[in-house]
């Protein structure tokens, strides 16, 4: 439990307009959390499979260089922005509407403990059995985008809640990104106008890196590619990526190893930061 009259709240908690007097906690210290750079991804509830795509991404691609995760453990974009960051091995914060011992929604009770047992945190300014009315959403949204050090829509209509988050950080004074979408499609009216208004256009994860000014995370990262030291079946896999093999059936053909070797050895490769997937099993450092 931390209070704002006690300054304990973390400095970006502490200074947004209406700052919450209380947050209870569940996890890992959210003042250690946001201490490094931290984004908030939201969204639809009801993402389209490009939605969906994006915000997993996207999402992967940043919290690989260890760029913490803020969103609401909503159904939609906000879980596969924690799902995908849980994946991707790095650490999340989920705020909800409701009190920590009351998740919400109920089926995403697992998806909060995973959160909390990977190293992340479950906030709410709420008491612990407390159940959420309507208006705690978007009471809710100002600890999101407050939490973070920018906001990225992946998704959102025209008339969306998502758009009361983005409302939050523009008064709170942070940068606000929003992924291009269909012009003809419902779900991509919110982030479509966010760019006329000004949002910053992402349709890669180093535009935020950019927009940010954060592309020493990923030149950190790529320090960490050519410095790795791992298994010898990983320090074979890397030097044959190092030379340009991508495939994974010409790291196979040119490794010797063992399907499950080559599986193993790219799988800690990934979660070590080291390497990340291009999609049709194809590998590629960081750089």
């Amino acid at each position: 439990m931390l209070t704002l009259s006690g300054s304990s709240l973390p400095k970006k908690l502490s200074v947004i307009p209406d700052a919450p007097k209380i947050v209870y906690i569940e996890g890992a210290d959210i003042r250690e959390l946001v201490a490094k750079p931290t984004l908030a991804v939201v969204g639809s509830r009801r993402p389209t499979p490009y939605g969906h795509e994006v915000t997993k991404k996207i999402t992967s691609d940043l919290s690989k260089l260890g760029i913490g995760i803020v969103s609401g453990l909503a159904l939609g974009v906000d879980s596969i922005a924690h799902r995908a960051t849980l994946d991707s091995g790095g650490t999340t914060i989920a705020v909800l509407p409701g009190g920590i011992k009351k998740v919400y929604p109920s089926s995403h009770s697992g998806l909060a403990k995973s959160i909390i047992t990977s190293g992340g945190a479950v906030i709410s300014e709420r008491d612990d059995d407390y159940r959420p009315a309507p208006y705690d959403f978007l009471i809710r949204n100002r600890l999101v985008s407050g939490l973070s050090d920018a906001v990225l829509v992946t998704e959102a209509a025209e008339r969306s809640g998502t758009l009361n988050t983005v409302k939050h950080a523009l008064d709170q004074g942070k940068t606000v990104f929003a992924v291009p979408g269909n012009i003809t499609s419902e779900l991509s009216k919110g982030t479509n106008h966010l760019l006329k208004i000004g949002a910053i256009p992402v349709t890669d994860f180093r535009d935020v890196l950019i927009g940010m000014n954060w592309l020493h995370l990923e030149e950190t990262n790529t320090k960490l590619a050519l410095e790795y030291v791992g298994s010898p079946e990983e320090m074979s896999l890397l030097d044959l990526l190092k030379s340009g093999v991508q495939q994974s059936a010409e790291l196979a053909a040119n490794s010797q190893l063992s399907p499950a070797e080559i599986a193993r050895a790219l799988t800690m490769l990934e979660l070590s930061g080291v390497i990340r997937s291009s999609g049709g099993n194809t590998w590629t450092i960081f750089s």
